[in-house]
């Protein structure tokens, strides 16, 4: 789209501003039920050019009694082509003897807000991450919506203004079907609307591959006010949708019956069965097990000044990373420029935890891994120290603060190694950061399972054939 490659990067930047190609824009507009002989009132917020509007105007066309669009747009840079694109819309309505009025708003769409009630919003929101302090957060708080960044205030701003039985179609970033930040917002639309329809881009750079965003996106449809019923979830390859493939599943499939985080679970199609079969057999959460997960404490570029390159007189160890081999953590890396202890003293004691068996999954991966999920395991007796330092780049397992049982330890990193498990992750995590609260969605199997396998682990993990060879080894036994 030569708009967006024209648009500077800054000003994209600035305003979190990426270009809905043609395509995905009919694609978008093709979602929404039959419009039949109704008179539409349309929200396009953050309408670019309007393609967006353009598209869904070519459906309404010879079908809706009238259309009023209400485009909202701050960057003045667009207003031209914009003015030029709803232009076009009114001239082939009046050539079809059809009512078609438009309104372009130049205000910001959160601190202005729209005052009229729609019948349809189609959306391409911008992307921007929202602070807490900003004048944007605390406009939002004052119509009860809590949120992070500027594409879910958005979708959440345009689902208040639709009428019952209102529809919205959007396409954003993956991100929100999981993490503590959107869980507000996941819960606004469970009780705002019925979620019919996720399309999924399984590659992560067609979906606005003129503006070269490297993350993943979905395109989701949203009816305000009606019973949640099944969901259809389709999926190809890019922005062609020639190769579209499309399932319908239970709401149960996508939110977790009783999930308090409302995670959302994209499931592909042509997954292997036997992932469904497992997360029917796995279904106990880490509360459940008396587990949790956190963040390692030790963030390294804050305390430089108590960190060493090697184990001292007063040190205990330090674990990065770089420590994982063969699923255990090998303590210390002569090779390694990273440091391999940090002081034990007064001032450093909060950031520590006890030594004990513990278990430790990397948060970060790369988009070319095979795995999101790389877990190893601490084991004190072979790594001497009083007390433990966990570096920011790991999420730690552990019983209030404290190791796990041997077996129970070794257990755990069988399962988290396992292609269930990651499997299980993808279904709602769309990037390569794994943290601590999606480590928390996954189901897990008993404390009793746990240890069995757990039995079987010596000085490192088993192959990846022998772990799924364990875990799938229960599906007949518990499904």
């Amino acid at each position: 789209m030569k708009i967006a490659s024209e648009t500077p990067a800054e000003r994209k930047s600035e305003l979190g501003q990426f270009m809905t190609p043609t395509a995905i824009a009919h694609f978008m507009a093709s979602l929404f039920a039959p419009l039949g002989k109704q008179r539409i009132h349309l929200l396009d917020a953050g309408a670019g050019i309007g393609s967006l509007t353009a598209a869904f105007a070519a459906k309404a066309l010879h079908k809706a009694k009238s259309l009023d669009a209400e485009a909202w747009e701050i960057d003045s840079a667009l207003h031209a082509p914009l003015t030029e694109t709803l232009y076009r819309c009114q001239d082939a309505f009046q050539k079809a003897n059809v009512p078609f009025h438009f309104n372009l708003k130049t205000e910001d769409f959160i601190q202005a807000a729209p005052a009229q009630v729609f019948t349809h919003a189609i959306l391409n929101p911008p992307y921007k991450k929202i602070s807490s302090n900003s004048q944007h957060r605390k406009s939002l708080r004052q119509v009860g919506i809590e949120t992070t960044n500027l594409y879910s205030a958005f979708v959440a701003l345009a689902l208040l203004s639709l009428k019952d039985g209102g529809e919205l179609v959007a396409i954003t970033p993956r991100s929100f079907c999981n993490g503590t930040y959107f869980k507000p917002f996941r819960k606004l639309i469970l009780e705002q609307a019925a979620l019919t329809r996720i399309h999924v881009f399984e590659s992560r750079d067609h979906a606005f591959k003129g503006d070269d965003v490297l993350q993943e996106n979905i395109i989701f449809h949203l009816v305000k006010g009606k019973p949640q019923g099944e969901v259809v979830i389709s999926s190809c390859l890019n922005a062609s949708f020639q190769d579209l493939t499309k399932r319908t599943v239970p709401f149960s499939s996508v939110v977790m019956p009783k999930d308090p985080d409302n995670v959302f679970y994209l499931v592909p199609e042509g997954e292997d069965p036997m992932i469904e079969v497992g997360t029917k057999t796995y279904m106990h959460t880490l509360e459940d097990l008396g587990l949790t997960v956190s963040t390692g404490p030790v963030v390294d570029f804050r305390m430089r000044s108590v960190l060493r390159q090697d184990m001292e007189e007063g040190c205990v160890p330090l674990v990065y990373p770089f420590h994982f081999v063969n699923g255990f953590v090998s303590h210390p890396r002569a090779d390694s420029k990273k440091p391999n202890a940090i002081l034990d003293n007064k001032e450093t004691l909060k950031w520590l935890m006890p030594s004990g068996n513990y278990v430790i999954v990397r948060r970060l991966t790369s988009k070319e891994e095979k795995r999101r999920i790389v877990p190893a395991v601490f084991d004190p007796k072979k790594i001497h120290g009083e007390r433990i330092g966990f570096e920011n780049h790991l999420n730690v397992f552990h019983a209030k603060k404290h190791g796990l049982p041997p077996k129970v330890a070794k257990g755990l990193a069988v399962y988290l190694g396992s292609t269930l498990a990651d499997q299980w992750f993808r279904r709602f995590n769309g990037h390569t950061q794994v943290n601590a609260g999606d480590l928390r969605a996954i189901r897990y199997p008993d404390l009793e399972t746990l240890r069995e396998w757990g039995s079987q682990v010596k000085n490192a993990l088993p192959s990846q054939q022998q772990i799924d060879s364990m875990v799938e080894g229960k599906f007949n036994v518990q499904a």
